[in-house]
């Protein structure tokens, strides 16, 4: 059994020793300090050691943890520039605002969260005054991620610098009436103010890290210069659990992301409890940043700390910090002196010798209250260090605690997060620890007043001043008017028009090769993003990798081992194609970030993201609704759609159901084409629509989905007549008629109406030919671009008829007088063709595949679900057979002819 205490062997034991004696001397050297310094003492060596030698370049393993003190000693803190006494009026009336904001809407029952910002008021406040640049600045400004349950703060200072006024904190929480605001950061809904948002938790930091990438990605493409943009994401240290948090920290630091900060706020809460209670979080945090090669910046303890730091000649006090696990750090601030010299200093003889030097106000003031987080001096230290510091992000983690300043009742209690308001008399209580000029008689009726020194006060002055020299006001969204995108040329879309004659097209392929052309348009096409999960090879786009290249910031450093071939592996500095390695999570924050960059940056880019369709909706829908949140505009495209195209794959890739959860999101536009035109006709009037001339009433703020097929099958031509095109963006069009198919049903023939969407439009179109050939059943086939679309249209003339307003749903029209039953089949479960049931006037039954994916053949997978052209006889002949126009054994026949 090996022994614990062994030295154990490292990598280094595998090199040659060519000087034994010399190593043998500093290992001497070490066992010689711990037997008569101690081991602490030892370990101080060692760690100053290899500090000295990361300093000085020699390659060694990072440190992972430091002390549990400040990364920036006092004597090296930077003066704050401007007014500190200034700064500390504005935070006390910011904090007042927010904490009323929320006591005053609870009497609603709303909500809201009074803890997180009085912990984080300084982290913002440092900020705005010194670091974060408006939109006014030079380039694009800072992007700002702010920590959702710190909003009423933020609403706080719009109050005091007059962007907001006493009606919006009133209606915080209740939006229905107008002039509200929302619970969280919410472009949508406050798209004045809000930017980014960044609820749910987790999403935050992800998006920031590939915000900052595709800031570097604009600026190497030659689109913008927005190398001055600096990204901060604030968070919370309970965020950091949720895996999106830290996914991609090893990318901002492969790509040397300087241009951002995280902000830690570290009160060691979440919303239950602790964070770490047994642990020590901000250890953890820092040891995982730095493994990820980013630079940290620790803000521990505030200046009250400074006289222990010295008088810790031992190193007893450091010690002593990293012992204390998180949950007793939160104990110690609501307990008295005595508890705290025993329980904490009493676990060290120096300790206890240090403790005597200490009076009782000095460890309260200490451990209740001294925290580096709520310090304007260390916090513009610690920012300060971030944005001057090159060739990766920094982290800085900030310790503050949770509820400062809200009392006795509120600081570091496990409850606070669920706690909404104060007491009078525990505002009263605030008002005088922060020095406001709010009397007594200002809180009429038991009423918290808010609190405003007045429009042109010294206070608003400087805070408007300050945001001036800086850019503007921030946090802000700007929409910049920029011109229209001219349309791409006709041609591009019209070649799609004549179909594929005796070759067969997957409508995949079609999508790429309408992108290639789209791509090459001296106007529009340097605006396209492709964005790919390192699946281009299977969606065809190998060929647009040497002609358009795959972004790098460090371009191509190697030979590829297809250099010799056309179509090679091109990475490139100013390459267009974002391939994100296997992340559909890292591939949607790419999309997010380049679909809003109109807003963001003044720039119209068009991103388009093609995916596995199962894995997209499926298992990133929360972004997908960030998406929709942030007004981003741009084309997914699910690849490989559908629950039997795939042959073999199998259950995990038989995507039978992104539609389904598209649908809920009222930004998607859902389409699922069934041929190579209505790709081209539905990208058209998507580039139309987001980013050319809007119809009336149009949303522009919308993004496009569509599910392309990897199933190679003859691309007809377009049909000709009107409305076909007004009929592909809407959802339904008439392709063909059992007459104009040359199928030449006998009179008075029974007649059915077969609607088909995407894939499935293949079968349908066979199944009509033996409805006519064996059944003599006339069958006239639709294609259904869009099931969500129809029905949605539906859903607006239902509220336009409860206005009073003449109104016939769309499908309704579409499908006025058309004889027979109406049967409708998807590649998907029923329920995404069964949207439009409702408001269909005839018979209305439908076919999908309903239940677990497989893995066989096509026909197998097709049959086994009952959606086959055989099984659409069948279906077709059941419903004729009901209304009394087929005998009713006929569907029997039908059943054993065909083996089903």
């Amino acid at each position: 059994m090996t022994d614990p205490n062994a030295i154990q062997p490292s990598a280094l034991d595998q090199l040659p020793d060519r000087d034994p004696e010399e190593t043998a001397e500093w290992q001497a050297s070490l066992d010689a300090v711990a037997k008569a310094a101690g081991p602490h003492r030892a370990a101080y060596l060692m760690r100053r050691t290899l500090e000295r030698a990361e300093a000085g370049g020699i390659a060694l393993p990072k440190l992972l943890e430091t002390d549990y003190v400040n990364t920036i000693p006092t004597a090296a803190e930077p003066t704050v520039p401007g007014d500190e006494e200034m700064e500390r009026k504005i935070t006390a009336w910011n904090r007042w605002n927010a904490a009323a904001m929320v006591t005053r809407g609870s009497k609603y029952g709303v909500g809201g969260h009074i803890a997180t910002f009085a912990s984080a008021a300084w982290l913002y406040e440092t900020g705005f005054n010194h670091f974060f640049k408006g939109k006014e600045a030079d380039g694009s400004g800072d992007q700002l991620y702010i920590q959702g349950h710190a909003s009423p703060g933020i609403y706080a200072r719009a109050f005091l610098d007059g962007r907001l006024n006493e009606q919006h904190l009133d209606n915080f929480r209740q939006e229905a009436g107008g002039n509200g605001l929302p619970s969280y950061p919410h472009p949508r809904r406050l798209p004045w103010l809000w930017e980014f948002p960044t609820v749910s938790m987790g999403l935050g930091p992800l998006s920031a890290i590939y915000q900052a990438r595709f800031n570097r990605y604009l600026t190497a493409r030659g689109i913008k210069d927005v190398s001055d943009s600096h990204v901060w994401a604030f968070l919370g240290d309970g965020e950091m659990d949720e895996p999106e948090s830290t996914a991609a920290l090893a990318l901002a630091s492969r790509e040397g992301l300087d241009n951002l900060t995280f902000v830690i706020n570290c009160n060691l809460q979440r919303l239950d409890g602790p964070v770490r209670a047994n642990f020590k979080i901000v250890q953890e945090l820092e040891a995982q940043f730095r493994g990820a090669g980013w630079n940290v910046v620790k803000t521990m303890w505030g200046t009250a700390w400074d006289e222990l730091v010295q008088l810790d000649t031992t190193g007893a006090l450091v010690r002593r910090l990293r012992q204390v696990p998180d949950a007793q750090v939160q104990t110690y601030q609501t307990r008295d002196a005595a508890y705290i010299r025993q329980d904490f200093f009493g676990a060290d003889p120096a300790l206890v010798e240090m403790a005597k030097l200490l009076s009782d106000d000095k460890i309260i003031e200490c451990f209740h209250l001294s925290r580096g987080g709520h310090e304007a001096r260390k916090v513009y230290a610690a920012y300060k260090a971030a944005v001057e510091f090159k060739g990766a992000p920094t982290v800085v983690l900030a310790q503050t605690v949770k509820g400062h300043t809200l009392g006795e009742g509120f600081a570091s209690k496990n409850a606070n997060h669920q706690m909404k308001k104060l007491t009078v008399d525990e505002f009263k209580t605030m008002r005088d620890l922060l020095e406001l000029p709010i009397s007594d008689s200002a809180f009429a009726d038991g009423q918290v007043p808010y609190g405003h020194p007045g429009a042109d006060s010294a206070e608003v002055r400087y805070l408007q001043e300050r945001r001036a020299a800086l850019g503007g006001p921030a946090p802000a969204r700007r929409v910049h008017a920029v011109a229209p995108l001219p349309a791409p040329a006709e041609k591009a879309f019209a070649s799609f028009d004549k179909g594929s004659g005796s070759q067969n097209v997957a409508t995949t392929m079609a999508f790429v090769r309408l992108i290639k052309d789209l791509v090459r348009d001296k106007e529009s096409g340097k605006r396209w993003v492709p964005i790919v999960p390192d699946e281009a090879r299977t969606f065809g786009m190998e060929s647009l990798f040497p002609s358009l290249g795959i972004y790098s910031p460090k371009g191509q450093t190697y030979e590829p081992v297809d250099r010799d071939q056309l179509m090679y592996y091109k990475e490139a500095k100013n390459g267009q194609i974002l391939n994100e390695g296997i992340t559909e999570a890292g591939s949607m924050a790419d999309f997010i970030a380049a679909s809003t960059a109109y807003s963001t940056h003044g720039e119209v880019m068009i991103p388009f993201y093609i995916f596995y369709s199962m894995f997209g909706w499926q298992r990133t829908a929360d972004q997908m609704w960030q998406l929709g949140d942030q007004l981003g505009r741009g084309f997914l495209v699910g690849a490989t759609a559908g629950r039997t195209t795939l042959t073999g794959e199998g259950l995990q890739h038989a995507d039978g159901h992104s539609p389904v959860i598209a649908a809920t999101n009222p930004a998607a536009l859902t389409y699922d084409p069934a041929f190579a035109y209505e790709v081209a006709a539905i990208v058209k009037d998507g580039l139309r629509r987001m980013y050319g001339e809007a119809a009336p009433g149009e949303d522009p703020d919308v993004f496009y989905y569509l599910t392309v097929y990897n199933e190679p099958m003859p691309q007809p031509a377009k049909p000709s007549g009107p409305g076909i095109d007004e009929g592909i963006v809407k959802g339904l069009y008439r392709f063909n008629t059992a007459e104009s198919a040359g199928l030449s049903p006998v009179a008075n023939a029974p007649r059915i109406q077969l609607l088909g969407s995407g894939t499935a439009i293949h079968w349908t179109l066979r199944a009509q030919k033996l409805l006519a050939e064996e059944w003599g059943v006339a069958a006239d086939v639709w294609s259904a671009t869009s099931w969500t679309e129809l029905r949605r249209d539906a859903l607006e003339a239902d509220a336009a008829l409860l206005r009073g307003e003449e109104r016939v749903p769309f499908v309704r029209q579409a499908l006025q007088g058309a004889d027979g039953p109406v049967l409708a089949v998807s590649d998907y479960m029923r329920q995404v063709p069964d949207q439009i049931a409702q408001w269909v006037e005839q018979d209305y039954s439908s076919l999908g595949a309903d239940g677990f994916g497989l893995s066989d053949t096509r026909e197998a997978a097709r049959r086994h679900f009952g959606v086959d052209a055989e099984s659409i006889v069948v279906a077709a002949l059941a419903q004729l057979a009901k209304r009394g126009e087929v005998k009713a054994t006929a569907v029997k026949e039908a059943r054993e002819k065909y083996g089903l």
